[in-house]
């Protein structure tokens, strides 16, 4: 891979740590075609963006307490997401005014609402909304401050909101979720991003693949009285289905097309 981009070096790291979960410095100098000194520049700034953790001789997979980097995460079980992104978008017309907010998932569903006409999108994600920017939706982003892991934008960013209306939907990824305490996440200021942005909508739409179904999370930032549905993939459980039933929120299983799987 001789003289390969900056990007598209990196990618090559992250595909390789998913696969091995370390890589050495010698050895992607080696595959990549360039430096030792360059290699090392390009490890510095993927763990300033916490992809990874730097160790003597090469780097590691980070296995932390957050949810994890955009960039890995945005390549697990990408069918399933796409799948859900696909539902979701059943429910967006034209003209409509809907939040998206900074997961993997609503990155694809930006990918599948790019031909909508009149679209306002409001969003605290930035690849979202670099997605948009290749359709004609009127894409709204609050202030706030970088957070580079999520490649969102958090902090105190409903005072851009404050008196400006609703919008008609919403649509979240989550950490995990359950009946009893709704939709949470890990992190504290992705939560309070979030309370902020399902503060802007009439209708709630949870978004998860059915991995995240049990899993470790802290913070509710919807509760279940206010979500209008979710959309999950076709592994989801009768159970899962049933117990969200019984407290009012309908379930959908986006089943992964033949071309999504491949």
């Amino acid at each position: 891979m001789p003289g390969i981009a900056e990007h598209e070096r990196q990618q090559e790291v992250l595909r390789l740590l998913e696969g091995t979960g370390r890589v050495s410095v010698p050895e992607l100098a080696e595959r990549l075609g360039v430096s030792v000194v360059t290699v090392r520049k390009d490890l510095d700034a993927l763990e300033r963006r916490r992809i990874l953790r730097r160790v003597r001789g090469g780097a590691v997979a980070v296995r932390g307490a957050d949810e994890g980097a955009f960039e890995m995460r945005v390549r697990y079980r990408v069918p399933e997401k796409q799948a859900i992104a696909r539902a979701a978008a059943e429910l967006v017309n034209d003209g409509d005014a809907i939040v998206l907010d900074c997961s993997t998932t609503c990155y694809h569903l930006a990918r599948e609402i790019r031909d909508r006409g009149g679209l306002i999108v409001v969003t605290n994600g930035l690849r979202a909304a670099e997605v948009l920017s290749e359709s004609d939706a009127t894409v709204v982003m609050p202030g706030g401050t970088l957070r580079r892991s999520s490649w969102s934008l958090v902090g105190d960013i409903g005072e851009a909101f404050s008196g400006r209306g609703r919008v008609a939907r919403g649509f979240f990824g989550v950490r995990s979720l359950s009946p009893e305490l709704g939709l949470m996440e890990l992190s504290a200021e992705e939560t309070e991003a979030k309370r902020m942005l399902v503060s802007l909508c009439h209708e709630v739409y949870g978004l998860f693949d059915s991995s995240k179904v049990g899993r470790f999370a802290l913070h509710p930032f919807v509760g279940s009285e206010h979500v209008t549905g979710l959309i999950t993939d076709a592994d989801a459980s009768d159970e899962l289905v049933g117990r969200w039933r019984e407290v009012g929120v309908p379930v959908r299983r986006a089943a992964v097309s033949a071309e999504g799987a491949t």
